[in-house]
């Protein structure tokens, strides 16, 4: 059987850093990787101890690669579905952006938002990056590629709906040690105006908020916190700080079996640094724990990124 597109064709895009100037560029890839997912039809594997969880498992040409586990609540596993769910997605980031958070309160945007849709539409594109990324013969080669890409995708959508959002490297200057700086390469800093950086506020701006954005919280989530702390001490006013995250879930053994699942999320670390050292201005999964929506602790603290989205960046 000769299929349209080859696994290496998406490899190959996946590492084209031409690429993904634009959100169209996910949508392209991701119909791509799941026509190629209908054509082949890889062995689809359920994770005993959480079925909500499956893999697909590369043929012998890809050495029986596995992917990351991708959560079937989210997943659009159908081209067509993901075309249309695109679709509706771009229609909704037009209307935000020309209506603001106002457009929320009409009914059929309150439908929509009930079918968690836009977390669904994000989290297929970019776990299908991710995806390819597992069929390297070294998975090394793609990791930070991948990480990259979920943090253009945030940046591209966050564009779309009128933000100005850009990475930004700055050294901030250490108190009474003129000598010494201290510098950070932040993911993100977005506004909804364009702010105008002024001798007093080179660094960023009372109107600018920081965005960290990474694939996972694992080893992650003590130097965000930390960032925010540091930031606020040294520049001598609260700076603003959120945290995006696509998920906390990582293969694991269980049992017998090597395609069980771990939550990489630490819920006495967030806690903690949360009650102890700063909290942060906003914190969101794509794809959150169960215990971020039943733990009342973590739901006053933690949202999905929809809800950002749609509501908090405006409230930002």
């Amino acid at each position: 059987m000769t299929v349209s597109v080859t696994l290496p064709d998406l490899q190959a895009s996946v590492q084209d850093k031409t690429a993904f100037a634009q959100l169209e560029d996910y949508h392209t890839i991701s119909d791509a990787f799941l026509t190629l997912l209908a054509e082949t039809q890889p062995t689809r594997i359920i994770a005993p101890n959480d079925h909500r969880y499956i893999f697909y498992q590369y043929g012998a040409a890809y050495g029986h690669k596995i992917t990351r586990p991708l959560n079937s609540d989210l997943f659009l596993e159908k081209a067509n579905d993901f075309q249309a769910a695109f679709e509706r997605l771009l229609s909704f980031l037009g209307d935000l952006k020309q209506m603001g958070p106002a457009i929320t309160a009409k009914a059929s945007v309150q439908n929509y938002l009930q079918t968690n849709e836009i977390n669904k539409t994000v989290y297929t594109a970019q776990q299908i990056i991710g995806s390819i990324g597992d069929s390297f013969d070294n998975p090394n080669q793609s990791r930070k590629r991948i990480g990259m890409l979920f943090e253009n995708l945030v940046k591209l959508l966050i564009k779309e709906i009128g933000f100005t959002c850009e990475s930004r490297t700055i050294s901030v200057p250490i108190p009474d040690s003129p000598d010494y700086t201290m510098s950070y390469e932040l993911d993100l800093v977005f506004s909804k105006e364009s702010a105008i950086i002024a001798s007093e506020t080179k660094f960023i701006h009372p109107d600018e908020i920081i965005g960290s954005v990474k694939t996972t919280s694992k080893d992650r989530i003590d130097k965000i916190f930390l960032d925010k702390f540091l930031l606020t001490k040294l520049l001598g006013r609260e700076i603003k700080v959120i945290a995006i995250f696509l998920h906390d879930v990582q293969r694991a053994r269980r049992s017998n079996s090597i395609f069980g699942i771990n939550s990489t999320f630490k819920t006495n670390h967030f806690l903690g640094y949360t009650i102890a050292l700063n909290r942060m201005n906003g914190v969101y999964y794509v794809d959150p724990r169960p215990e971020m929506t039943t733990d009342p602790r973590l739901r006053g603290e933690i949202d999905d990124f929809q809800h950002f989205l749609s509501h908090d960046i405006w409230r930002l």
